[in-house]
């Protein structure tokens, strides 16, 4: 195989949907804006770039890759959509990687874009008679059961996994408020300016907007305030998933330029990290919170690594109860788990989130002066997905 590194990596803030900064921006202008900066980063010529590979979900079959790519004004490189839900865009990263590890690309972009503010309403034809439509629709990720409701994740994901595991709504709480604590905290630092690519947005009062903060964390986060949301169905017995110790609804959009060790070298380009190991797995539906336990041994083996290799984890906190459970399964230091926020404070724009972790990771690996980093996560559908990173 041919070593695959990272030279260049590149998010945008991330924004509340429907509300936030980013409500009036679409996936196109995402996408078009984390590809030009990835590949400014990278210091590559553009004519050098084999393919673009973003996730996208919930865009009714287009290609945002290729979108992206004519909008950039690269019009010979050509563009792939892919779709693994959450994991949409660590599938992108590993897809890029295995195209270079076998040789047959050099250079490849690969990321995801998530604005559910602007995606299209889809009508979904009821099967009968009659031509009767309902709307709107969201393609669902598995055939539902009582058990797994395909489009109330708080049960699938949220729920089930606390029962699975036996995790208590004052630990997932717990969790959340940390979680909150630290981004707000890696904000201050300024962890995240080295990784973000503003974004002008135009306002209503014809001003603009260079938006290079993320918005969702809240600075008035408690233990209390967390402690007196209400749950989010109280009609079943002991549930314990609130708005609070889920995560948030939104938008951006993150990428990273993968190139052959052998290129990098011969170019003379900075290498952010190389790319280890990745894995995808699959459990029951109703198991889909547990897709990030699951996925994490799996790439750990293919790594040929041991839990206590990795220096840093991003476990995508979808609910919190997702990382508690990892933590709880491989006796992970929870102090090299999330070390700056994740779904619960930051946000989970869903196509986008993975690409983000790898990002974070990176910058963050190097400010520490290098090691292992794990970004793993579970997806729609039973599904879990990781890539291991090493700088």
């Amino acid at each position: 195989m041919v070593e695959t590194v990272i030279v260049g990596a590149t998010r945008t803030a991330i924004a509340r949907s429907f509300k936030g900064a980013l409500v009036n921006v679409p996936a196109e202008t995402l996408a078009e804006t984390v590809l030009t900066e990835a590949v400014r980063r990278a210091r590559i010529d553009p004519s050098h770039i084999d393919d673009v590979i973003f996730a996208e979900l919930n865009y009714g079959g287009g290609d945002l890759a290729r979108y992206a790519a004519v909008a950039a004004g690269m019009t010979t490189v050509p563009g792939q959509a892919v779709n693994r839900h959450c994991a949409g865009s660590l599938t992108a990263i590993s897809n890029a990687a295995a195209h270079i590890g076998v040789g047959m690309e050099r250079v490849i972009v690969a990321g995801g874009v998530q604005s559910l503010s602007t995606s299209p309403i889809m009508k979904w034809r009821v099967p009968g008679p009659a031509l009767e439509f309902r709307e709107p629709w969201m393609p669902p990720s598995h055939p539902e059961t009582p058990d797994a409701p395909t489009l109330d994740m708080a049960i699938t994901v949220g729920w089930n996994t606390a029962q699975a595991v036996g995790i208590t709504r004052e630990e997932m709480d717990a969790w959340a408020e940390r979680s909150h604590r630290r981004a707000v905290a890696a904000i201050d630092a300024g962890k995240f300016v080295d990784e973000i690519v503003p974004i002008k947005v135009q306002q209503p009062d014809g001003s603009v907007l260079d938006f290079a903060v993320d918005e969702h964390p809240r600075r008035d986060t408690t233990l209390e305030r967390l402690a007196s949301l209400p749950v989010l169905h109280p009609e079943i017995d002991g549930f314990s998933i609130t708005a609070g110790n889920s995560s948030g609804i939104n938008d951006a959009a993150a990428a990273v330029t993968l190139v052959a060790g052998d290129y990098a070298a011969a170019e003379g380009l900075d290498v952010l990290g190389a790319v280890r190991a990745w894995a995808n797995s699959a459990l029951a539906p109703r198991d889909t919170g547990l897709g990030a336990v699951a996925v994490i041994g799996k790439v750990l083996d293919r790594a040929g690594l041991a839990a206590s290799d990795v220096t840093l984890w991003e476990i995508n906190e979808a609910f919190a109860s997702v990382p508690i459970a990892a933590c709880r399964e491989y006796g992970l230091d929870e102090e090299r788990v999330n070390f700056s926020g994740s779904g619960c404070s930051l946000g989970h724009p869903i196509s986008a989130s993975g690409a983000r972790m790898v990002t974070t990771l990176l910058y963050e690996l190097r400010r520490r002066g290098g090691g292992i980093g794990v970004a793993a996560m579970c997806a729609g559908g039973g599904q879990g997905g990781a890539v291991v990173v090493e700088v």
